[in-house]
């Protein structure tokens, strides 16, 4: 009994130091109908596109999210540069 009581308590002690939970920020929120009175707002978009389709119809719009912070390291460009075979 003790051992398994010993077991358990190494374990919860384990699980308690893992990495903290973090919240994901995204770039993009949608504010559906009523706006921040009465009506609810969604920060979970990666793209604008995503976004539009989300809040089409709802009477919605979309928005850059203000509190958005990219993870660190490298990013790709933010516009497609087409590549012709010519």
């Amino acid at each position: 009994m003790r051992l398994l009581l010993f077991m358990l308590g190494i374990g919860v002690g384990v699980l308690c130091i893992e990495k903290p939970a973090e919240a994901q920020n995204y770039p993009w929120c949608a504010i559906y109908s009523g706006g921040a009175v009465s009506g609810g707002t969604n920060c979970g978009f990666i793209s604008f596109e995503q976004c539009m389709a989300t809040a089409f119809g709802l009477g919605s719009f979309c928005y850059r999210n203000t509190q958005y912070v990219p993870p660190p390291g490298p990013h790709p460009p933010t516009t497609r540069i087409r590549r012709y075979p010519y």
